[in-house]
Protein backbone atom coordinates (compact mmCIF):
# COMPACT_ATOMS: atom_id res chain seq x y z
CA UNK A 1 0.00 0.00 0.00
CA UNK A 2 2.89 2.43 0.90
CA UNK A 3 4.88 2.00 -2.45
CA UNK A 4 1.60 2.26 -4.31
CA UNK A 5 0.89 5.82 -2.77
CA UNK A 6 4.29 6.84 -3.54
CA UNK A 7 3.87 5.94 -6.61
CA UNK A 8 0.37 8.06 -7.49
CA UNK A 9 1.87 10.47 -5.68
CA UNK A 10 4.98 10.58 -8.24
CA UNK A 11 2.55 10.78 -11.09
CA UNK A 12 0.85 13.24 -9.69
CA UNK A 13 4.17 15.23 -9.37
CA UNK A 14 5.74 15.35 -12.50
CA UNK A 15 2.14 15.78 -14.23
CA UNK A 16 2.36 19.02 -12.23
CA UNK A 17 5.77 19.66 -13.52
CA UNK A 18 4.78 19.14 -16.75
CA UNK A 19 1.56 21.48 -16.59
CA UNK A 20 3.67 23.82 -15.53
CA UNK A 21 6.44 23.41 -17.65
CA UNK A 22 4.23 23.67 -20.64
CA UNK A 23 2.75 26.89 -19.41
CA UNK A 24 6.45 28.72 -18.95
CA UNK A 25 6.68 27.51 -22.63
CA UNK A 26 3.82 29.30 -23.65
CA UNK A 27 4.21 32.29 -22.27
CA UNK A 28 7.61 32.45 -22.93
CA UNK A 29 7.12 32.12 -26.61
CA UNK A 30 4.18 34.94 -26.71
CA UNK A 31 6.80 37.44 -24.21
CA UNK A 32 9.08 36.55 -26.97
CA UNK A 33 7.34 37.38 -29.98
CA UNK A 34 7.51 40.78 -31.55
CA UNK A 35 3.60 41.65 -31.23
CA UNK A 36 4.27 41.70 -27.63
CA UNK A 37 7.66 43.53 -27.57
CA UNK A 38 5.71 46.67 -29.47
CA UNK A 39 2.72 46.57 -26.91
CA UNK A 40 4.86 46.42 -23.99
CA UNK A 41 7.13 49.47 -25.79
CA UNK A 42 4.17 51.14 -26.41
CA UNK A 43 2.29 50.81 -23.18
CA UNK A 44 5.86 51.53 -21.22
CA UNK A 45 6.51 55.04 -23.22
CA UNK A 46 2.80 56.27 -23.41
CA UNK A 47 2.35 59.55 -21.16
CA UNK A 48 -1.12 58.79 -19.80
CA UNK A 49 0.27 55.21 -18.79
CA UNK A 50 3.03 56.53 -16.91
CA UNK A 51 1.17 59.51 -15.47
CA UNK A 52 -1.41 56.59 -13.97
CA UNK A 53 1.34 53.95 -12.82
CA UNK A 54 4.37 56.51 -12.22
CA UNK A 55 7.66 55.18 -13.58
CA UNK A 56 9.15 52.69 -13.94
CA UNK A 57 6.74 50.33 -15.59
CA UNK A 58 6.63 46.48 -15.35
CA UNK A 59 4.88 43.75 -16.54
CA UNK A 60 3.79 41.09 -14.80
CA UNK A 61 4.48 37.24 -15.96
CA UNK A 62 1.15 36.26 -16.10
CA UNK A 63 0.23 36.24 -19.82
CA UNK A 64 -2.67 35.04 -21.91
CA UNK A 65 -3.92 35.35 -25.63
CA UNK A 66 -2.18 33.78 -28.60
CA UNK A 67 0.35 35.06 -30.99
CA UNK A 68 0.15 33.32 -34.52
CA UNK A 69 2.80 33.29 -37.43
CA UNK A 70 3.25 31.94 -40.62
CA UNK A 71 4.82 32.34 -43.91
CA UNK A 72 2.22 34.73 -45.25
CA UNK A 73 1.51 36.67 -42.07
CA UNK A 74 0.56 36.16 -38.53
CA UNK A 75 -2.15 37.68 -35.77
CA UNK A 76 -2.15 38.41 -32.33
CA UNK A 77 -4.63 38.62 -29.85
CA UNK A 78 -3.21 39.06 -26.14
CA UNK A 79 -3.52 40.68 -22.49
CA UNK A 80 -0.61 41.32 -20.19
CA UNK A 81 -0.38 43.30 -16.74
CA UNK A 82 1.54 45.62 -16.39
CA UNK A 83 2.38 47.94 -12.58
CA UNK A 84 4.32 50.80 -10.95
CA UNK A 85 4.70 52.62 -7.61
CA UNK A 86 1.45 54.21 -8.37
CA UNK A 87 -0.94 51.14 -9.17
CA UNK A 88 -1.14 48.66 -11.99
CA UNK A 89 -3.57 47.62 -14.71
CA UNK A 90 -3.45 45.38 -18.10
CA UNK A 91 -2.92 45.87 -21.91
CA UNK A 92 -4.78 44.24 -24.56
CA UNK A 93 -3.56 44.40 -27.89
CA UNK A 94 -4.80 42.60 -31.58
CA UNK A 95 -2.63 43.04 -34.11
CA UNK A 96 -1.53 41.12 -37.50
CA UNK A 97 1.47 40.56 -39.29
CA UNK A 98 1.96 40.80 -43.09
CA UNK A 99 5.80 41.20 -44.81
CA UNK A 100 6.33 44.91 -43.48
CA UNK A 101 5.94 43.75 -40.23
CA UNK A 102 3.18 43.80 -37.17
CA UNK A 103 0.18 46.44 -37.49
CA UNK A 104 -1.93 47.18 -34.09
CA UNK A 105 -5.48 47.48 -34.64
CA UNK A 106 -6.09 47.47 -30.74
CA UNK A 107 -3.48 48.39 -27.85
CA UNK A 108 -5.85 49.42 -24.76
CA UNK A 109 -4.52 50.09 -21.22
CA UNK A 110 -7.17 49.49 -18.62
CA UNK A 111 -6.53 51.04 -15.24
CA UNK A 112 -7.27 49.15 -11.90
CA UNK A 113 -9.08 51.98 -11.37
CA UNK A 114 -10.22 54.37 -13.89
CA UNK A 115 -11.94 54.25 -17.29
CA UNK A 116 -9.70 52.48 -20.47
CA UNK A 117 -6.85 54.26 -22.54
CA UNK A 118 -6.59 53.80 -26.60
CA UNK A 119 -2.75 53.69 -26.59
CA UNK A 120 -2.80 54.14 -30.34
CA UNK A 121 -4.57 57.65 -30.09
CA UNK A 122 -2.81 60.26 -29.33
Amino acid sequence: MKWALIGCASILVLGCLGIAALVFIVFAAIKSSDAYKGARATAERDPRVIAALGSPIEPGWWVSGNVNVDANGGNADFVFPISGPKGEGRVHAVATRDTSGWHYREIVFTPKTGPPIDLLKP
